[in-house]
C-alpha cells in the first residue's frame, strides 16, 4: 500500500482482509482488545492485515501454512494458533493438509510443540464437525469405499 493512505484507509483495507481470512473469529480478537489496548487491535488490522496479509506475493493458504509453522515453533501461542487453524480452513486448506504441516513441524521444533499444535487443531476440527481427519472425502462429497 502507498505511504499516502490514511490511518482510516489502512484500517478499512485491513478489516476487509481480516474478514476474508479469519471471519468472525478475527473480529472477536480485535474486539477483545477494545477495553485494554484498542491501539493494538488497530495495528493488528491496519498493519498486520492491511499491509502484510494483503500483499500479493503469497496466496492466503500459503500465508496460513507459514503462520501455522511459526506459531507451532514458537509454542505458547495456542490461542493464536486456534485462530489461524480456523483461518487455514477458511482459505482452503484441508484438515489433512493442516495435520501434515503440524507433523512436518515436529522434525524442526520437536514433538511437544507439534503435539500442542495438533491438540489445538483437533479442537477446531471437532467444533467444525471435521473429525475424524482422514475420513473426509477430498471433494466434499460422500465418502466411497474401495
Amino acid at each position: 500500500m502507498s505511504g499516502s493512505t490514511t490511518r482510516e484507509e489502512r484500517f478499512a483495507r485491513g478489516l476487509e482482509v481480516l474478514r476474508a481470512v479469519d471471519g468472525e473469529v478475527g473480529q472477536r480478537v480485535v474486539d477483545s482488545l477494545a477495553e485494554v489496548s484498542p491501539e493494538l487491535g488497530h495495528q493488528i488490522v491496519a498493519w498486520g492485515f492491511g499491509e502484510i496479509y494483503a500483499r500479493p506475493q503469497l496466496a492466503p493458504r500459503d500465508r496460513q501454512l507459514v503462520t501455522l509453522g511459526m506459531l507451532t515453533a514458537l509454542g505458547g501461542c495456542e490461542p493464536q494458533l486456534e485462530v489461524h487453524v480456523q483461518a487455514a480452513l477458511n482459505v482452503g486448506l484441508t484438515p489433512e493438509e493442516i495435520v501434515e504441516a503440524l507433523l512436518h513441524a515436529a522434525g524442526y521444533c520437536g514433538f511437544p510443540k507439534a503435539l500442542n499444535a495438533t491438540s489445538v487443531a483437533r479442537k477446531v476440527f471437532a467444533e467444525r464437525g471435521l473429525l475424524p481427519v482422514g475420513q473426509q472425502p477430498a471433494d466434499g462429497g460422500p465418502a466411497t469405499s474401495a
